[in-house]
């Protein structure tokens, strides 16, 4: 497990020129997992703590070894709260992506998690992150330049209030999660409705109105559905999960091999 650096952050540089960034979700808390997804050329992973069993007792391996496979570690945290996300943090986190962001005060409070005072409200801890108290004054600068801090939008009133939620200080970027974000509008998983559609679409005017980074979370493991969200101007992409890249591909192959026993 490698030392967390306090080098500069690529994605935070790339999020704030809108370059194109691709990574993906971990859900299975296992080495191996991310040693197979780092030959696959993503630039960062993001450990999901709100919907999966990963806990808060393995978090610190699973951020080391991401970085250790030349990786940055993003933790999507379970809510937005200030243990939650300090904790991910103190175990060397390189950001968070923070749930259900609907308003400009939820995205404010998402920064003061982050944050030390006096931008922030932050508790001091010495822990990876600060190298067990060795390094609090180098990660305390870094923590001002360098953590990623991003704002899920999957709630229609996000969409409503994304102008207020991108003047906030601090957020680097948003992440569009579609299936909650549909669901809140009374369509679970249903893109293609018209009104769906529509909320979607505001999103990008807003974003690009203002000159601001583009994200996007495609649950398929279908690489063209990333080149259509890239092509509309989407830089910062989760590409599908580490199940799905799984299971597709078992499903795949073993319904190619099925037919050939016909």
């Amino acid at each position: 497990m490698k030392h967390f650096s306090h080098n500069k952050s690529i994605l935070k540089s790339k999020l704030k020129n809108k370059e194109l960034s691709i990574g993906s979700w971990l859900t299975i808390p296992h080495q191996a997992v991310i040693e197979i997804l780092s030959t696959a050329g993503f630039e960062w992973l993001t450990i999901d703590m709100e919907h999966s069993p990963i806990s808060i007792e393995s978090i610190m391996n699973l951020i080391g070894h991401i970085q250790g496979n030349g990786m940055q570690a993003l933790v999507r945290v379970s809510k937005n709260e200030e243990v939650a996300i300090k904790r991910v943090l103190d175990a060397g986190a390189d950001g968070v992506i923070v749930p259900m962001i609907r308003n400009k005060e939820e995205a404010k409070q998402a920064v003061d998690y982050v944050k030390y005072p006096p931008t922030g409200k932050r508790g001091v801890g010495l822990n990876r992150a600060q190298k067990y108290g060795t390094a609090f004054d180098t990660y305390q600068e870094w923590v001002k330049d360098e953590v990623v801090v991003i704002a899920q939008i999957e709630h229609i009133d996000a969409v409503n209030n994304l102008e207020d939620i991108f003047s906030v200080p601090g957020i680097d970027g948003i992440i569009v999660g579609p299936y909650d974000l549909s669901a809140s509008m009374g369509y679970p998983g249903e893109y293609d409705r018209p009104d769906v559609q529509a909320a979607l679409l505001k999103i990008d005017e807003v974003a690009k109105k203002l000159d601001k980074p583009l994200g996007f979370h495609v649950i398929d493991s279908d690489h063209q559905k990333i080149l259509e969200k890239i092509n509309k101007g989407y830089s910062f992409l989760a590409f599908s999960l580490d199940f799905f890249f799984l299971g597709d591909k078992a499903r795949e192959e073993m319904k190619l091999l099925k037919s050939k026993l016909q």
